[in-house]
């Protein structure tokens, strides 16, 4: 505290001066937020992260348990379990302790840790949900006539998943904007806030590759699928509308899933990049950043519990009963020769977004379907 001497009618004074503070987050809680705001942000937290982190290990548990899922097909969503199982572990553990506190006592080079890591593993995560809808267009539609997706093709889409993901959110590290506290001062995110035009071309540029680029993948993919099984289910019986049904309903969860997890975040982040002097309260600005971590809890209830195979191996686990097909049944991508049975379960893989689900759907040629994409490519 400084002391400032004033004269009044000649008589000294000496009164205290105090300095104009500011809300420092890595020192204390935000001053105008209720305590109780962070309590119930501490409570969803640690129950996100909860879910997420046992539903997530399950899958990487039972694929590893389990040969028949060790397929091509399935390394992209075990990728996706992998991502949502480091954003949970180091993004929601450290939100849930920072929330508990009030404020982000880690310290700065905590702040640029987990801002780097949840936004790093984050976009792993959105890439793999795009690599994964085109995989199911490469399998289905053969753009590239009789070459299959095989383990080698697959682990290239994991190389491009982490590779690419990295190069678009590390520059704040390096200094190409930032990683700095949230207005809720419990968590850290890219400078969204910055007025500096080198650091807007950043937002920018990451706005593009890691929402627009992945976003319209999925969309050409999965509805490219839609329009040919729509058109062959038209020339059959009545009995593929079922299919068809059952197809159209996951791949409209799974881009609702996709648009509800991630389209906030970066409505907000553009909203803000646009408009830097923008006043938002601190507890509505952490709404989409806090809302996108949950997509780690329904990913795999959308892409492996509602897969029926994976079901019956999860059942096998923990009770000992059940049977699971044979492996080589499943080989629809890599084999030349398929059966009826076969064909079937890979219309299945589109259902059920699992190459392993051979009794969901109903008898329908794939190639049919092939010849058609093929023919409309």
């Amino acid at each position: 505290m400084d002391t400032l001497s004033l004269s009044v009618n000649a008589v000294s004074y000496t009164v205290a001066a105090e300095l104009a503070t500011t809300d420092d987050p890595f020192n204390g809680p935000i001053k105008n937020i209720a305590p109780w705001n962070f309590t119930i942000l501490a409570v969803l937290m640690f129950v996100v992260t909860i879910l997420s982190l046992s539903e997530n290990f399950l899958v990487m548990f039972v694929t590893f348990k389990f040969k028949q899922l060790r397929q091509p097909l399935n390394y992209i969503i075990v990728n996706l379990a992998i991502a949502d199982f480091l954003v949970s572990l180091t993004g929601g553990l450290i939100s849930f302790l920072t929330n508990a506190r009030g404020y982000f006592f880690l310290g700065k080079w905590a702040c640029v840790l987990e801002g780097f890591a949840v936004t790093f593993f984050g976009i792993v995560a959105l890439w793999s949900l795009a690599v994964l809808s085109f995989e199911r267009f490469f399998v289905i539609c053969r753009p590239l006539g009789n070459i299959r997706l095989q383990a080698k093709h697959a682990v290239l889409g994991l190389l491009f998943v982490w590779t690419f993901s990295f190069i678009w959110t590390f520059p704040p590290v390096l200094g190409w904007n930032r990683y700095t506290v949230s207005k809720i001062g419990t968590t850290c995110e890219p400078d969204w806030y910055t007025t500096n035009i080198i650091d807007h071309s950043y937002i920018i540029t990451f706005f593009t590759t890691c929402f627009i680029f992945p976003l319209g993948v999925i969309f050409f993919c999965y509805g490219k699928l839609l329009r040919k099984l729509r058109k062959v289910s038209h020339g059959r019986l009545a009995n593929a509308r079922k299919p068809e049904r059952q197809v159209t309903r996951m791949v409209v969860v799974m881009i609702v899933a996709f648009m509800v997890g991630w389209t906030p975040y970066a409505a907000f982040s553009i909203l803000v990049t646009a408009h830097p002097s923008i006043e938002l309260d601190p507890r509505l600005a952490s709404i989409p950043a806090f809302f996108s971590k949950t997509a780690a809890v329904y990913n795999p209830i959308i892409y492996v519990f509602m897969n029926k195979q994976f079901r019956k191996c999860l059942i096998q686990l923990f009770t000992g009963m059940g049977t699971i097909p044979d492996s080589n049944l499943n080989q629809t991508s890599e084999r030349p020769g398929i059966t009826a049975e076969s064909q079937t379960g890979e219309m299945s893989a589109i259902a059920a977004m699992s190459t392993l689900s051979l009794t969901l759907l109903a008898p329908l040629s794939t190639t049919s379907v092939r010849s058609q994409c093929k023919s409309r490519l």
